[in-house]
């Protein structure tokens, strides 16, 4: 025997009972079970090992190359030892495994970190490396005389299932080589690495491609919760630092909690029912922010920021309630209508009323302002009319039409709820339709 072979062999102890949980929950756990399955002919005996193990009748384990061998209590508390043998890897393969562990940095640093690196294991059978084990790989004997795997036999294998989920390097010290040797000689080949092409970013989507049916299947989405979650309170008996707010803070981690309750429910249900809307803008944003916000500090901290002062900001938020960024857009911006799109909007207004009933319209760009009665129709980018009414500035009036009629309706009735009176027209009538 070799002072290697000597070194070679690790033993772990009894593992407590496994009642109530799978005995792999690594991919390379649940292939070194399904290599049982596979293997063995009595599916009886599987199952009867699965029993042995998860009720804790597995001793100590001792894990060397090419075998792996425990003492098992069967239930009538019989002790037979049990041994599972894997072929070791020649040593012309572990020259190749260990050309491929050097190729890719994430190979060894997975393997340290108890993974076995799915890529690691597709190079090495591509080049004729079988690292897990196949059919007929997991070779029985014990002293009960089964020729095949018995429960005891499958109880082992079900013991060393958990220990690989803890530590791959227990596979590769059955395949031939223990955790230390393996790092010398990689450590070996990386202390003067040979000039090669540096490999492109990304993932190898072949790679991925010839892993599918290894890797672990996708964890479900998640559950929508109720309702968001509310953050935890900024409020301490020490003062804030300099430049916190802590009202702002707990302000801002709402809405934040809101808009990831929003995106969450649009990735699990679909965007069924929302206008695709562009992001908005830094300005748009604060107006956003600002609805619903808490009179005091933040309020007058976003209407700050916002450059629009306290009563500007209000009128905004009134906007973007109305129709969001569109709403906005039109409240802040007026732009040019001119040729097809003006004879558009024009054609438009003169068949929304009936001619004695039509108001006077004043127009620049974009809106139109009734004569004498301090409201005034916008017209949107998408063809909508927005109702506005006067008081000291303009005020959105409700919301968007694509009849004229209908929109200046809703201006003329905004102006009298605000004075308790029936909308009019400039002489004093009541409104026409719409």
């Amino acid at each position: 025997m070799t002072r290697y072979e000597e070194q070679a062999e690790r033993t772990f102890p009894a593992l407590p009972p496994a009642r109530g949980q799978g005995f792999a929950q690594t991919w390379w756990g649940r292939a070194w079970l399904r290599a049982l399955e596979d293997t063995a002919l009595d599916g009886a005996q599987v199952k009867a090992g699965r029993r042995l193990a998860r009720s804790g009748a597995v001793g100590a384990v001792s894990v060397r190359p090419g075998r792996v061998t425990a003492v098992v209590r069967d239930p009538g508390r019989a002790a037979h030892r049990a041994d599972v043998l894997l072929p070791e890897l020649s040593d012309e393969q572990w020259v190749r495994f260990l050309d491929l562990a050097v190729e890719r940095a994430g190979h060894l640093a997975a393997l340290l970190d108890r993974e076995m690196p799915p890529h690691l294991v597709e190079d090495s059978a591509a080049a004729g490396i079988e690292l897990l084990p196949g059919l007929g790989d997991l070779e029985p004997e014990c002293d009960c005389g089964a020729w095949d795997h018995c429960g005891h036999t499958a109880a082992l294998c079900h013991q060393v299932a958990r220990l690989l989920d803890e530590d791959p390097f227990v596979l590769l010290l059955l395949r031939g080589r223990d955790r230390q040797a393996l790092l010398d000689a990689l450590h070996l080949r990386t202390a003067v690495p040979e000039a090669t092409e540096e490999a492109p970013e990304g993932v190898d989507a072949a790679e991925v491609w010839a892993a599918g049916d290894i890797l672990p299947p996708l964890p479900a989405p998640p559950v929508l919760p109720d309702a968001p979650g509310r953050p935890p309170s900024f409020d301490a008996e020490a003062a804030p630092a300099p430049g916190i707010d802590p009202a702002s803070l707990g302000y801002l981690a709402a809405r934040t909690s809101v808009e990831a309750y929003h995106l969450l429910t649009m990735a699990l249900h679909g965007p069924e029912g929302e206008r695709d809307e562009p992001e908005p803008t830094l300005g748009q944003d604060v107006v956003r922010l600002a609805t619903g916000a808490p009179a005091g500090a933040v309020a007058q901290r976003l209407a700050d920021g916002s450059g629009r002062g306290r009563e500007g900001l209000a009128t905004a938020v009134r906007a973007w309630r109305l129709g969001g960024v569109e709403a906005l857009s039109v409240l802040d911006e007026e732009w040019p209508v001119e040729g097809a799109a003006l004879a558009r909007a024009c054609a438009v207004l003169d068949t929304a009323w009936d001619e004695d009933d039509r108001p006077v319209f004043d127009r620049t760009g974009n809106r139109w302002t009734v004569r004498g009665e301090g409201v005034q129709l916008r017209w949107g980018r998408d063809g909508r009319w927005w109702p506005f009414r006067k008081d000291g500035h303009w005020i959105p009036a409700g919301d968007a039409s694509r009849d004229p009629a209908t929109a200046l309706g809703a201006a003329r009735f905004s102006i009298a709820e605000e004075h308790e009176g029936p909308p009019t027209g400039p002489d004093g009538s009541t409104t026409a339709r719409g």
